[in-house]
């Protein structure tokens, strides 16, 4: 690879670490050894074709340029949280990736397996979570959202404490947090 090349992949890798939190060859990587799952049945679930997946693993593209395999990348990272902290089995796990791959992204699964809204009609709390969640990750990385909130923590603990928990922290950590903060 050449220096014009280096350049363009950390370049797009800085870009990914903005958008995404971080470079997206980490991101699937981790998904890939959390999941139990190699780089085909990663792009698979996602949406993506392997080339594809590949381009955005090694930085030479930046961007996932459809919004559905956005939000299958964020219920594919909230199943392997769940994965790891035991509330969801391998073999739940591996139905609820079929689940996600069949989504449209729109309806990222709720701990439950439930869909995204109540019978009624009206978003659940895990859904409300999510929008807030992929809005303030949309506008800054995890890192640069900590830094804000460390400067806002001395005048406004609240906002801190909110940027802290729905910009870097689990949706677990963010439902129970709106969830308190009901009524």
């Amino acid at each position: 690879m050449d220096a014009a090349q280096q350049e363009a992949t950390a370049r797009a890798r800085e870009m990914q670490r903005s958008w995404y939190g971080e470079p997206l060859g980490a991101l699937f990587r981790r998904l890939i050894d959390d999941l139990g799952l190699n780089q085909a049945r990663l792009a698979a679930v996602l949406g993506l074709s392997a080339p594809m997946l590949s381009q955005l693993m090694s930085g030479q593209r930046a961007k996932i340029g459809n919004p559905a395999v956005v939000q299958r990348v964020q219920a594919l990272q909230e199943l392997a949280a769940q994965v790891a902290d035991g509330s969801v089995s391998a073999a739940e796990a591996a139905g609820r990736m079929e689940e996600i791959k069949k989504s449209s992204g729109g309806s990222v699964l709720a701990n439950t397996g439930s869909q995204t809204t109540t019978s009624s009609g009206a978003p659940t709390v895990r859904r409300v979570v999510r929008e807030i969640q992929s809005l303030l990750r949309s506008v800054a990385a995890a890192g640069d959202i900590i830094e804000a909130a460390d400067a806002l923590a001395p005048t406004q603990p609240e906002l801190a404490e909110f940027l802290r928990v729905y910009g870097a922290g689990r949706t677990a950590e963010a439902v129970a947090h709106y969830e308190s903060h009901q009524n």
